[in-house]
């Protein structure tokens, strides 16, 4: 191939991405809001918005922060940001768990809109800022600047409210991690007492839009369903916590997020006027708490601490790898992150053979079918990318980038993809995958 055709190939490529990607966003905006999936996931998702609000930031800006407004919107009193915002009008029929299961009306400080009661990892305060920087302006800075006291107040949140004594964010839910039935979880939830025959109850809308082995079992299933049914119990309150319910966890991708927040929220503040150093003394503090809390020196990685038991949980999974992104994490720990990252465990290289996988592949547990355990996300995989260019090892996150575009220019903007063949998982036209695609194609 000659430079001339190599050129073309990659400027038709692109076009191509790029057309794909905003077809399926365009075709999941639901008038102020982009569902996830049209069938799978009908509703407005936390952390889902903010990566598709950085991929509008580069088509449909003026989109891009109505996506963020609407989810803050349903902010709660306390600071938390629910991981689902129902949608009243949803043609999608039922969805489990929906709002008469979570009732958030029954907790003090709800919204008027019917949420969920847990939270999902806070990537919005770095989507606010790359969004600003993707399409700055005076309506970008307004912006911000209606955002900033939101933001602010959910990180107040996280790290109050949810700090279990020491010095980091908790959470309460295998969900609130964003990667659901991850073996990082199978631990800390094998306390958790639950029948897999609860689920007779109710009628799961995952398994009825895609194929249940690719999906978390229904045991998976009950014990996601007591934890809810704990924390609802106490109306969402988290005063407690350690005494009364069951799953309780450090995690190191909501925590190395709420630091590299911080950061962002220095950025924002710098630009609207505001006090930066309160923001970057504490994305300090977050990251010496990550590594004195969570980093495990023996295997070279960063690892959940179930708080309960007050132990690292022993699964490698690519929660590790997240801590990368902080800007400030020592050499020591940079240096052996990336040598995991470059292990034949999860294959990162400046030219790779095989996707990213979300677990050990090889684990002898691993599945590359099913959800997190084992399968390659385009997210996970795109916020290792930005702490590969924080720490300035281009060629690595080259390589990491045309694997993920590669897998999307193969099999579509897929759910999640196949760790070994690349094949498309889940549903067949996910918002964030098109997302995270957008922001790949213009940051060479």
């Amino acid at each position: 191939m000659t430079l001339t055709t190599g050129v073309r190939a990659d400027a038709d490529r692109h076009a191509r991405l790029r057309r794909l990607a905003l077809a399926t966003l365009d075709a999941n905006w639901e008038h102020d809001h982009t569902v996830p999936s049209r069938s799978l996931y009908p509703h407005q998702w936390s952390w889902d918005s903010a990566f598709i609000a950085i991929g509008l930031a580069h088509v449909r800006p003026d989109r891009a922060w109505r996506e963020l407004r609407t989810l803050f919107a349903a902010q709660w009193v306390d600071g938390r940001v629910p991981h689902i915002v129902f949608n009243p009008a949803s043609r999608a029929g039922p969805y489990f768990p929906g709002p008469q299961f979570w009732d958030s009306a029954r907790a003090d400080g709800s919204p008027a809109r019917a949420t969920s009661g847990i939270v999902q990892p806070p990537v919005h305060a770095p989507a606010a800022w790359l969004v600003h920087r993707r399409a700055p302006g005076e309506a970008s800075v307004a912006a911000l600047r209606r955002l900033y006291p939101r933001l602010v107040a959910q990180q107040r949140y996280l790290t109050g409210r949810r700090d279990a004594g020491g010095g980091l964010a908790s959470i309460v839910h295998p969900w609130e991690s964003g990667l659901d039935n991850s073996p990082a979880w199978d631990a800390p939830l094998a306390g958790v007492p639950a029948d897999e025959a609860v689920m007779r109850a109710y009628r799961r809308h995952d398994t009825a839009h895609a194929d249940a082995a690719q999906r978390p079992t229904d045991l998976d299933y009950a014990r996601y369903v007591a934890l809810v049914e704990s924390y609802r119990a106490g109306r969402y309150r988290d005063d407690g916590l350690l005494g009364r319910h069951p799953f309780l966890v450090e995690c190191p991708l909501v925590n190395a997020a709420l630091g590299v927040s911080e950061y962002a929220l220095a950025r924002i503040a710098a630009v609207i006027g505001a006090d930066p150093g309160p923001h970057r003394d504490r994305g300090a503090r977050i990251t010496e708490a990550l590594v004195n809390r969570l980093w495990d020196p023996v295997t070279g990685t960063f690892r959940p601490r179930d708080v309960r038991a007050d132990r690292l949980v022993p699964a490698r999974t690519v929660l590790g790898l997240m801590p990368l992104a902080l800007p400030e994490l020592p050499a020591a720990q940079v240096s052996a992150l990336l040598a995991e990252a470059c292990s034949p465990r999860f294959g990162l290289a400046a030219r790779m053979d095989r996707p990213l996988p979300t677990y050990d592949r090889t684990a002898p547990d691993f599945e590359p079918l099913r959800y997190w355990r084992g399968p390659s996300w385009i997210n996970t995989g795109w916020l290792l990318w930005q702490g590969l260019r924080t720490h300035r090892r281009v060629d690595l996150a080259a390589g990491l980038r045309e694997s993920l575009l590669d897998l999307v220019d193969r099999a579509g903007c897929h759910e999640y993809f196949h760790p070994d063949t690349g094949a498309g998982l889940g549903s067949p036209a996910f918002s964030w995958t098109a997302a995270l695609v957008l922001d790949a194609l213009a940051q060479e």
